[in-house]
């Protein structure tokens, strides 16, 4: 039998009221963090942070990449726009926000700490913990 995982992301398991789904625990993924986030129009939910050991501690740099709708990336003072067909990458000190458009925004977001194996984060386990519950 091949190695070989295929759900559509609307059957995988979410928290967060359905926002934040744990792509990378349905499908099996070890080597890199990979989740999707169903953000709301013009919601302002997703927090700012980084992951420079001050904000996050995993030292990741992370891939944003528009499935549907649109977003803005700021960092600092710059923006950029993405919707499908765009890619982002943001450093691991970089203080990063992501602003949903008007229509919303499903994102796919891939991490990992350059040079290091990945480390699997217990809330992206199908049925682990939620954090802050």
């Amino acid at each position: 039998m091949a190695d070989v995982t295929v759900k559509k992301v609307d059957a995988m398991e979410s928290i967060f009221g359905g926002s934040f789904v744990r792509a990378r625990g349905e499908l099996g993924v070890t080597s890199f963090g990979m989740q999707v986030l169903n953000m709301p129009p013009n919601g302002q939910d997703y927090p700012e942070h980084s992951h420079d050991g001050v904000m996050a501690d995993d030292k990741q740099e992370e891939i944003y990449i528009p499935l549907s709708g649109s977003a803005t990336l700021k960092v600092g003072e710059e923006t950029w726009e993405l919707a499908p067909g765009t890619m982002a990458r943001v450093g691991a000190s970089a203080v990063r926000k992501v602003l949903p458009g008007p229509d919303g925004c499903q994102m796919l977001c891939l991490g990992g700490r350059p040079g290091h194996a990945y480390e699997i984060h217990p809330f992206t386990e199908v049925g682990g913990p939620v954090p802050g519950a």
